[in-house]
């Protein structure tokens, strides 16, 4: 993993507010109400927000990232909320995750860089049960603009870190598609996001 990135997040991170809020994502939020608790993997998991939450719901919460600094606020986060996270720092290859171990991941603004992404999305799927789901929320491609408009929203300014329909098609194949649209939301995350953007929304059933 590139350096500058890795100073990127846990410069973000080291800071003593929460870049993105304590409070889950909001199409997480909902996601998960449809679904019955068990095993649930949040990559780039940054802060924790979104893995504590899940804990609170009963779910058993593994969560990774490459930010120590993120990783420290987690766990303070799980703390606070008196709840029990499973958190890794390093790169998804050398995780030791297993084939078919989670009814459930959640990738959540989770921008891989464009080298590696494609490669993580179908280690990623190997590790999801047969029957299990993808939640997946994301900047797209058209999100650009908007952050042009007002950089408070957050996200990637490189076309190539952000999201199309069509790579996410190529990228979970062997998925019934619940969900899969882009669309234009109000984001009130943190800091970090703040204001109108364009995502890419996906829920999908591992065949």
């Amino acid at each position: 993993m590139d350096n500058d990135w890795l100073q990127m997040w846990n410069t973000r991170f080291g800071k003593e507010e929460y870049a993105y809020g304590t409070e889950p994502n909001q199409y997480l939020k909902k996601q998960l109400k449809h679904l019955k608790p068990g095993s649930i993997l949040f990559p780039a998991e940054g802060e924790g927000r979104n893995a504590v939450y899940a804990a609170l719901l009963k779910w058993q919460v593994s969560a990774f990232d490459i930010s120590e600094a993120g990783k420290l606020k987690a766990i303070k986060l799980a703390e606070q909320k008196q709840v029990s996270i499973d958190y890794k720092i390093g790169e998804l290859p050398q995780l030791d995750f297993q084939p078919s171990q989670f009814d459930a991941i959640a990738l959540i603004y989770a921008h891989f860089p464009p080298n590696i992404r494609s490669r993580y999305h179908k280690l990623l799927s190997s590790y999801l049960k047969t029957g299990g789901v993808i939640i997946f929320e994301g900047f797209s491609k058209a999100h650009l603009e908007y952050k042009k408009n007002n950089p408070k929203i957050g996200g990637p300014g490189n076309l190539d870190y952000l999201f199309s329909i069509e790579e996410l098609k190529s990228d979970f194949k062997d998925y019934e598609i619940l969900e899969l649209k882009q669309t234009t939301i109000e984001l009130n995350e943190g800091d970090g996001h703040v204001g109108t953007g364009s995502v890419i929304r996906f829920v999908g059933k591992k065949k």
